[in-house]
Protein backbone atom coordinates (compact mmCIF):
# COMPACT_ATOMS: atom_id res chain seq x y z
CA UNK A 1 0.00 0.00 0.00
CA UNK A 2 2.87 2.52 0.96
CA UNK A 3 4.39 2.02 -1.98
CA UNK A 4 1.65 3.24 -3.88
CA UNK A 5 1.26 5.81 -1.73
CA UNK A 6 4.91 7.45 -2.21
CA UNK A 7 4.44 6.57 -6.31
CA UNK A 8 1.03 8.52 -6.21
CA UNK A 9 2.99 11.42 -4.52
CA UNK A 10 5.72 11.35 -6.92
CA UNK A 11 3.25 11.24 -9.70
CA UNK A 12 1.73 14.12 -8.59
CA UNK A 13 4.25 16.34 -8.18
CA UNK A 14 5.81 15.60 -11.98
CA UNK A 15 2.26 16.96 -12.76
CA UNK A 16 2.47 20.07 -10.79
CA UNK A 17 6.35 20.90 -12.17
CA UNK A 18 4.76 20.12 -15.53
CA UNK A 19 2.04 22.26 -14.98
CA UNK A 20 4.46 25.14 -14.19
CA UNK A 21 7.26 24.12 -16.62
CA UNK A 22 6.41 25.92 -19.50
CA UNK A 23 5.68 29.59 -16.79
CA UNK A 24 8.55 32.14 -17.25
CA UNK A 25 9.85 33.31 -14.33
CA UNK A 26 7.93 36.42 -14.36
CA UNK A 27 4.45 34.37 -14.19
CA UNK A 28 5.98 32.19 -11.38
CA UNK A 29 6.31 35.24 -9.36
CA UNK A 30 3.29 37.10 -10.27
CA UNK A 31 0.81 37.81 -7.58
CA UNK A 32 -2.28 38.05 -9.25
CA UNK A 33 -4.93 40.91 -7.64
CA UNK A 34 -7.05 39.75 -4.91
CA UNK A 35 -4.21 36.80 -3.84
CA UNK A 36 -1.74 36.80 -1.72
CA UNK A 37 0.56 34.49 -2.93
CA UNK A 38 2.19 33.05 -6.59
CA UNK A 39 2.26 29.74 -8.32
CA UNK A 40 6.60 29.50 -6.79
CA UNK A 41 5.45 30.17 -3.36
CA UNK A 42 2.62 27.17 -3.86
CA UNK A 43 5.18 24.64 -5.23
CA UNK A 44 7.97 25.39 -2.55
CA UNK A 45 5.27 25.41 0.25
CA UNK A 46 4.46 21.67 -0.47
CA UNK A 47 8.45 21.11 -1.05
CA UNK A 48 9.39 22.04 2.58
CA UNK A 49 6.04 21.30 4.57
CA UNK A 50 6.33 17.42 3.79
CA UNK A 51 9.85 17.00 4.75
CA UNK A 52 9.10 19.27 7.82
CA UNK A 53 5.59 17.25 8.56
CA UNK A 54 7.90 14.01 8.49
CA UNK A 55 10.79 14.67 10.09
CA UNK A 56 10.42 17.52 12.24
CA UNK A 57 7.04 17.39 13.76
CA UNK A 58 7.25 13.62 14.18
CA UNK A 59 10.44 14.20 16.02
CA UNK A 60 12.51 12.22 14.11
CA UNK A 61 14.40 15.88 13.26
CA UNK A 62 15.36 18.51 16.54
CA UNK A 63 14.11 21.45 13.81
CA UNK A 64 13.65 22.52 10.37
CA UNK A 65 17.02 24.03 9.83
CA UNK A 66 18.18 21.13 7.49
CA UNK A 67 15.09 21.69 5.28
CA UNK A 68 16.10 23.71 2.52
CA UNK A 69 13.93 26.89 1.85
CA UNK A 70 11.74 26.55 4.86
CA UNK A 71 12.76 29.93 5.91
CA UNK A 72 11.04 31.31 2.67
CA UNK A 73 7.90 28.85 2.03
CA UNK A 74 6.54 27.35 5.24
CA UNK A 75 3.45 27.35 6.56
CA UNK A 76 2.31 31.19 7.42
CA UNK A 77 4.72 33.27 5.30
CA UNK A 78 4.18 34.76 1.90
CA UNK A 79 6.40 35.78 -0.78
CA UNK A 80 9.16 38.15 -0.24
CA UNK A 81 11.29 38.01 -3.00
CA UNK A 82 11.56 37.28 -6.16
CA UNK A 83 12.41 33.50 -7.06
CA UNK A 84 15.32 32.77 -9.42
CA UNK A 85 15.54 30.06 -12.31
CA UNK A 86 17.85 28.39 -10.47
CA UNK A 87 15.99 28.26 -7.27
CA UNK A 88 13.15 27.08 -9.23
CA UNK A 89 15.13 24.22 -10.77
CA UNK A 90 16.51 22.93 -7.17
CA UNK A 91 12.71 23.36 -5.71
CA UNK A 92 11.81 20.75 -8.82
CA UNK A 93 15.02 18.61 -8.29
CA UNK A 94 14.05 18.84 -4.35
CA UNK A 95 10.42 17.64 -5.08
CA UNK A 96 11.08 14.63 -6.25
CA UNK A 97 13.89 13.98 -4.45
CA UNK A 98 13.24 14.57 -0.89
CA UNK A 99 10.26 11.72 -1.27
CA UNK A 100 12.69 9.34 -2.51
CA UNK A 101 15.23 9.85 0.40
CA UNK A 102 11.47 9.69 2.97
CA UNK A 103 10.99 6.51 1.07
CA UNK A 104 14.04 5.39 1.48
CA UNK A 105 13.77 6.04 5.26
CA UNK A 106 10.49 4.70 5.75
CA UNK A 107 11.55 1.72 4.21
CA UNK A 108 14.77 1.54 6.54
CA UNK A 109 12.77 2.29 9.63
CA UNK A 110 13.64 5.53 10.56
CA UNK A 111 9.85 6.44 10.51
CA UNK A 112 8.74 3.44 12.65
CA UNK A 113 8.71 5.57 16.19
CA UNK A 114 7.27 8.94 15.61
CA UNK A 115 5.78 11.60 18.19
CA UNK A 116 2.21 11.90 17.26
CA UNK A 117 1.26 15.49 16.71
CA UNK A 118 -1.49 17.37 16.11
CA UNK A 119 -1.97 18.90 12.01
CA UNK A 120 -2.33 23.06 12.64
CA UNK A 121 -4.59 23.38 9.33
CA UNK A 122 -7.05 20.66 10.57
CA UNK A 123 -6.10 20.00 14.28
CA UNK A 124 -6.04 15.90 13.45
CA UNK A 125 -3.89 14.17 15.30
CA UNK A 126 -1.17 11.79 13.67
CA UNK A 127 -0.17 9.33 14.71
CA UNK A 128 1.71 7.30 12.10
CA UNK A 129 4.13 8.25 9.50
CA UNK A 130 1.49 6.60 6.95
CA UNK A 131 -1.19 8.80 7.89
CA UNK A 132 1.66 11.86 7.47
CA UNK A 133 1.97 10.66 3.92
CA UNK A 134 -1.65 10.13 3.12
CA UNK A 135 -2.09 13.97 4.33
CA UNK A 136 0.79 14.72 2.23
CA UNK A 137 -1.10 13.52 -1.11
CA UNK A 138 -4.10 16.22 0.17
CA UNK A 139 -1.99 19.13 0.89
CA UNK A 140 0.12 18.70 -2.37
CA UNK A 141 -3.02 18.45 -4.69
CA UNK A 142 -4.94 21.83 -2.43
CA UNK A 143 -1.57 23.69 -3.30
CA UNK A 144 -1.48 21.87 -7.14
CA UNK A 145 -5.03 23.51 -7.46
CA UNK A 146 -4.41 26.97 -6.10
CA UNK A 147 -1.11 26.73 -8.81
CA UNK A 148 -3.71 25.87 -11.63
CA UNK A 149 -5.82 28.77 -10.84
CA UNK A 150 -3.19 31.27 -10.49
CA UNK A 151 -1.69 30.03 -13.65
CA UNK A 152 -4.66 31.66 -15.53
CA UNK A 153 -4.17 34.91 -13.81
CA UNK A 154 -0.60 35.15 -15.00
CA UNK A 155 -1.07 33.54 -18.25
CA UNK A 156 -1.14 36.97 -19.60
CA UNK A 157 1.88 38.67 -18.18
Amino acid sequence: MMNEVFEFIINSRKAFIQLIDNLTIEQLNKIPEGYSNNIIWNFGHIVVSTQTLCYVRTGILADASSVKFNEFYRKDTRPTYTVTAEEFLELKTLALESIEKIKEDYANGIFSNITPFSTSTYGVEMKSIEEVLITTVGHDNVHYGYAWALKKGVEKV
